[in-house]
């Protein structure tokens, strides 16, 4: 038994039906071994990695047409992971990152159930240091910045994992810690851009939903 109860869901992106597996609902809870606990993980919060939300399906819309060519990715909180599934179906370099004990073989299960390869991952804590991770041309993340802290430890995982040449690609549905996270990348040297977009068919203008895009070029690479 697992403790835990799911069911099936297909997300169009790009006009393919992506099959997922993911919690039944948000009122799912199973930590027999307090391994979630130990991570930080809350029962409020865990089940939230299980669940396909709007910024995650507007993370996935934006993998699915953006020029990711040649350029090693790497999404943080992937939870499901659908955007990397899309990276992946796209033959992108791409290694997802979550603390949740279950979205590794979460995500292994969904990459099987599209038939697609199965997706580098590793579980990756924001206050710690992992330096085998190595570096990215281009992070990625959807409705991460939810508590006020968040934008701090994100803005240091970019730090360290960036390549001096590097972009970083936010959803977000209009939290308020976005644009500290904006000022911290600017101390990088990131330059940022802002587009509105609807979260879901019912979200009308002034859109609430924000893809945060930041780009670094090193000044030798402009010459």
């Amino acid at each position: 038994m697992s403790g835990y109860s799911t069911r099936n869901e297909r997300v169009s992106i790009g006009g393919h039906t992506y099959r997922l597996r993911v919690l039944s609902d948000k009122q799912q809870f199973s930590d027999p071994d307090g391994h979630g606990a130990r991570l930080g993980i809350s029962s409020a919060q865990w089940s939230l990695f299980g669940q396909v939300w709007p910024s995650g399906r507007l993370l996935a819309q934006a993998m699915n047409r953006f020029d990711a060519s040649n350029k090693r990715v790497l999404e943080l909180g992937c939870g499901i992971g659908l955007a990397s599934l899309v990276l992946q179906r796209r033959g992108i370099d791409v290694v997802a990152s979550d603390m949740h004990p279950l979205a590794e073989p979460f995500l292994a299960y969904n990459a099987a159930l599209n038939e697609l390869p199965a997706l580098h991952y590793r579980q990756l804590r924001w206050n710690e240091p992992l330096l085998t991770l190595g570096h990215f041309d281009l992070i990625i993340a959807s409705d991460v910045l939810y508590e006020i802290d968040h934008a701090e430890l994100l803005a240091g995982v970019v730090e360290r994992h960036a390549y001096p040449n590097a972009e970083v690609l936010v959803t977000d549905p209009g939290r308020g810690h976005s644009n500290r996270f904006s000022r911290l990348l600017a101390d990088q040297g990131f330059a940022s851009a802002e587009e509105r977009c609807p979260m879901d068919d019912r979200d009308v203008p002034p859109f609430r939903g924000r893809l945060l895009h930041y780009t670094r070029m090193q000044e030798e690479a402009l010459t």
